[in-house]
């Protein structure tokens, strides 16, 4: 046992130690559902080079995005990334640095930090934002614990049309912190009242801005009615290239904006490692989770870097901790700043008018097919549609035909049979004139 070394003696001492019978004890508080009843059907033992060939033969099964037209969204979106990008993340200053605990030793990884902040302010139109969270759903859930911090309430209203990951998330702070939640039901269409849900007890609602179902909304009303009460409006952004095209939430009176930043720099990478943005009003600053860098000048009056702010229970007394987000995003973070310094403003805007015309092109033929309806108003690379059949099964069937041809509603909503026939679809800038031929073909002969 080369990296498991203990003996039975070991093991009995251990769970000895800590009070508990068994190893599977330790686990008790997985739900059995979620628990393989046997060992994965894999073979025990197995050299290198044979290790290699049975998992390139298991991933050969897959049917990859990048092998076949793919319209895949629903929070984690297939964008171009720079061969720059990787080449330079990969050196080895970066790709093995770490955000260090004497930090002002490492002047270039605080930098290209403080420029992270400084695009993820800019796009998001706030005053201030933070090192990284790990992802769009962390960071929405201490969204919300700082808006309780805030307001000294514990009640958030929750958009219906918030990814429903980033809703799990915050419900499961919810639970072991106390706090409530009023969850509006899903809309397709996006014409939720939330404002009417506020109320005096509310400390922030959360709505998602294009939403779980591709819906842009103006949100500058239903800030004025979350201030009108006292409480603070959170906007979640899924798709962080619709910030090049779209009014920044900022600029719509979001009090806190949370996003992941997965579309600019980083790959899908079979769902991670990601990285979340976190940006909000400078009057809120000490209420913010994570790090946040900051600029100085030293003895010499050279310009120089430092770490202005770090939140966490193991940097300052716990009582006074606001969060126990025990680190940022760095490698990925910093794929992000180089690929929004390599698209600059003009190409940033640019990439997201081409994100919207691609969708807006799909959209129009798809709604042409009998048995296809348009759901979505107002959207920018993703929609929803209603199919004549279960979304699920279409999904399978156009896979079968290699074409990813989008997310059915139900995946994530399960426990909502009337929206089964819903689908989300996806165009990014790696769609072609050819990858929608494809779909188009196989929805319309799927359908039929």
């Amino acid at each position: 046992m080369r990296y498991l070394p203990h003996t039975d003696a070991d093991r009995r001492a251990m769970l000895a130690k800590i009070g508990v019978p068994s190893v599977d004890s330790l686990f008790r508080d997985v739900p059995e559902s979620a628990r393989l009843a046997q060992p994965v059907d894999l073979p025990r033992f197995q050299g290198e080079l044979s290790v290699e060939r049975t998992l390139g033969a298991m991933a050969a099964k897959n049917l990859s995005p990048s092998k076949a037209p793919c319209f895949l969204g629903a929070g984690a979106y297939r964008h171009h990334v720079p061969a720059a990008v990787d080449h330079l993340i990969q050196r080895g200053e970066f790709l093995t640095s770490y955000t260090p605990y004497q930090p002002e030793v490492s002047q270039g990884t605080l930098q290209y930090l403080f420029e992270f902040q400084t695009q993820v302010a800019l796009i998001t139109g706030m005053e201030v934002a933070n090192a990284s969270m790990y992802d769009g759903a962390t960071a929405c859930a201490e969204a919300v614990m700082m808006a309780n911090r805030v307001t000294r309430r514990g009640r958030a209203v929750i958009s219906g049309g918030l990814h429903p990951h980033y809703h799990d998330v915050i419900a499961t702070h919810a639970r072991f912190l106390g706090f409530q939640l009023e969850r509006a039901a899903a809309d397709p269409a996006g014409k939720e009242n939330l404002a009417a849900l506020i109320d005096d007890k509310t400390s922030c609602v959360v709505v998602q801005n294009p939403s779980f179902f591709g819906n842009l909304a103006d949100l500058s009303a239903l800030a004025e009615a979350a201030h009108a009460k006292g409480a603070l409006m959170i906007v979640a952004v899924a798709e962080v290239i619709s910030l090049g095209a779209v009014t920044p939430p900022g600029a719509m009176g979001a009090d806190i904006v949370v996003a992941v930043g997965q579309s600019l720099g980083n790959a899908l990478s079979c769902g991670g490692p990601y990285v979340g943005l976190f940006a909000t009003r400078e009057k809120y600053l000490r209420q913010m989770p994570g790090r946040l860098c900051g600029e100085t000048v030293d003895a010499d009056g050279r310009r120089g870097w430092v770490l202005t702010l770090s939140t966490r229970e193991q940097h300052i007394r716990r009582e006074k901790a606001t969060s126990n987000i025990c680190t940022n995003s760095g490698l990925c973070a910093l794929a992000f700043t180089m690929h929004l310094t390599m698209l600059g403003e003009a190409g940033f805007t640019r990439l997201a008018a081409l994100n919207h015309a691609t969708a807006a092109a799909l959209a129009e033929r798809l709604a042409a097919i009998k048995g296809v309806e348009l759901v979505s108003g107002s959207f920018f690379n993703e929609f929803t549609l209603r199919l004549a059949k279960p979304a699920a099964d279409v999904v399978k069937r156009l896979a079968a035909k290699g074409i990813l041809g989008g997310v059915p509603v139900s995946r994530l909503l399960p426990d909502k049979p009337e929206l089964a026939n819903l689908l989300l679809v996806a165009a990014t800038e790696t769609v072609g004139e050819g990858d929608m031929d494809a779909l188009a073909a196989a929805l319309a002969e799927v359908l039929k």
